[in-house]
């Protein structure tokens, strides 16, 4: 609480709003009258009506009345909102009790650039204040550049947006004096559908790209196109011309085929708010660092930035390297995994006073699309991104090389070969860590009977007999896998069965109890799962001989690649996961 609200009686620091709710036995926030809140649907419960007391819903204070307890049961005393510093009662003191875990979960949703977090309290108490917190952010209707809706069986990519706008007092030193907010610093985030892994992948502001036209949704409702632009730097995908985010989600669907479906974006005054707000985050540097440009002084070895050195922290480009911005792009990985494993410590997820504090400061700093600008999809999409292992989150940058066509290169354009290698990888929702499948304790046992199925012998390739069917894969595949099958792994007794009757998500192998042997023999050469073969029947092909069924399914990844993620190998390049600490040189 701040020194000049001491007095107010209705000025109270929203931590001391966690009140103990006599009825469920649970701490719950509460808000004062003032505090900004939407009303809660559906009916308000009443009081007691032998406590003579206010509900806890009531938003009043308790009374003298007295309360009334079940025989040989103890009803805590409600905690009062205080008006100026007291001291606790004998015996009592302001501490909550360190191991009482609430219903609702508490949450984080994390996002790098230009460095946005959301921290949502979740449960029947702090849904007030969630509608709050849904009030502080704001929204762009980027249209059919992003995706309708979340879907929390789906894996999902988030664009990361950090502009170089300048909001806030103290921040004339940083960015273009005129700009409206260019993608100055930019993460592709994608979280994989099991939620095993993630991959957030930077996109360097320099690079060479194609802008294409884009239809930006304009104050009135109406629509406007904005000219598409090719050869020119990324970061002009945002704001020049008019251009939203919904342009740079276009753009990054152009250079690297993946399709962002939501964007969260903020600029230069989050970095200060947010860090201010845990207290600072741990940095590490290999040498002592005095830049004049950034005003950036850090000794050698760990320090602890918030505020205006973390910004100089993410922003210089003179302190480290080559004062390149791929350079400068690799301490902002560092700095954001170190933000990262701060959120997710005890000292901050059993404060209230910080996750208060980060809630209000994240969601004042966003800007998102519509369809995830409301509190309910905020939570869901927390809660998605807390399942996530820091281990496996993986921290990469576009391959690039220096652009061929200047004499003294000032831009990059993307590595051949290396840089569409990484987008497949994302394409196909496969870790760039190893992963372990998630697997729920109930289902243990039938996945352990599910597994056996890959356990035995194994064919020879050319004794497995098998007809292809199209499943849901793109076009050709089955003819694509066909050869892979009869050229490269030995399998010349298979066939191309066309078109299968339905699409299916999954491939699948369906086998004759007597074609095990094969069928996990050919599983071996796919890199399909217990899961994906399915004992039942053969069919006969026209030789009157029977014929496993290999259906092609959503998830084929093209002739010869493995169905098992881990099994694949990914590309080649530099990369770090979010539980690493590392030192910027």
């Amino acid at each position: 609480m701040d020194a000049q609200g001491r007095g107010r009686a209705d000025d109270v620091d929203p931590a001391d709003q966690w009140v103990l709710n006599p009825r469920t036995g649970e701490y719950e926030l509460r808000l004062p009258p003032s505090a900004p809140q939407s009303p809660v649907p559906g009916p308000r419960r009443p009081a007691p009506r032998d406590s003579g007391t206010p509900s806890p819903d009531d938003g009043g204070t308790t009374g003298t009345a007295s309360r009334t307890a079940a025989p040989g049961r103890e009803v805590p005393p409600q905690r009062r909102r205080r008006s100026a510093p007291e001291e606790p009662a004998p015996g009592r003191r302001g501490r909550r009790p360190a191991k009482k875990k609430s219903k609702g979960r508490k949450a984080l949703l994390w996002g790098g650039g230009g460095t946005a977090f959301v921290v949502l309290a979740a449960g029947v108490g702090g849904y007030l204040y969630l509608k709050h917190l849904e009030g502080n952010v704001t929204t762009t209707d980027v249209g059919s550049a992003g995706s309708s809706s979340f879907k929390k069986d789906e894996a999902f990519n988030i664009l990361i947006i950090g502009t170089d706008k300048r909001t806030g007092a103290g921040n004339e030193g940083y960015g273009d004096a005129g700009s409206v907010g260019h993608a100055d610093t930019t993460i592709l985030l994608h979280v994989a559908e099991d939620r095993s892994n993630a991959t957030a992948l930077s996109i360097p502001r320099d690079l060479i790209v194609d802008i294409p036209d884009c239809e930006t949704t304009q104050e009135d409702g109406s629509t406007e196109i904005v000219p598409g632009q090719q050869n020119v730097r990324f970061n002009r995908s945002l704001g020049e011309g008019g251009r939203d985010a919904g342009c740079t989600m276009r753009t990054v669907k152009e250079a690297t085929g993946i399709k962002p479906d939501h964007f969260m974006m903020a600029d230069f005054n989050a970095v200060k708010t947010l860090t201010t707000a845990v207290d600072g985050v741990e940095v590490c540097v290999e040498h002592a660092v005095d830049d004049p440009k950034s005003h950036l002084q850090l000794p050698a070895g760990e320090s602890k930035v918030e505020g205006e050195d973390a910004l100089a922290f993410v922003r210089t480009r003179h302190a480290f390297g080559n004062e390149g911005d791929l350079d400068r792009i690799k301490v902002q990985q560092q700095f954001l995994g170190s933000l990262m494993r701060k959120m997710s410590s005890s000292d901050t997820l059993t404060s209230p006073t910080k996750l208060v504090k980060l809630a209000e400061a994240a969601t004042k700093a966003l800007t998102v699309d519509k369809p995830i600008g409301n509190v309910g999809t905020l939570k869901d999409i927390a809660l998605e991104l807390k399942k996530v292992p820091t281990k496996n989150i993986t921290f990469m940058t576009v391959p690039v090389i220096d652009n061929p066509d200047e004499p003294k290169p000032v831009t990059v354009v993307l590595k051949p070969g290396t840089a569409e290698q990484v987008f497949n990888t994302i394409r196909n929702d496969i870790s760039f860590t190893e992963v372990e499948k998630k697997e729920k304790a109930e289902k243990k046992k039938e996945a352990a009977a599910v597994a056996a199925r890959l356990e035995g012998a194994k064919s020879d390739p050319s004794e497995i007999r098998v007809r292809i069917l199209n499943g849901g894969a793109p076009s050709g595949s089955a003819s694509q896998e066909l050869r892979y099958l009869q050229n490269e792994a030995g399998v010349t007794k298979s066939e191309n069965a066309g078109n299968a009757d339905a699409e299916i998500a999954k491939t699948t192998l369906e086998y004759a109890p007597d074609q095990a042997d094969q069928a996990r023999a050919l599983a071996e050469i796919l890199g399909l799962s217990g899961a994906a073969m399915k004992p039942g029947e053969s069919v006969t092909n026209a030789q009157g001989l029977p014929t496993m069924t290999l259906t092609l399914g959503k998830d084929f990844k093209g002739a010869g690649v493995k169905l098992d993620a881990t099994s694949v190998e990914t590309p080649d390049v530099d990369k770090t996961t979010a539980d690493q600490k590392l030192c910027a040189s």
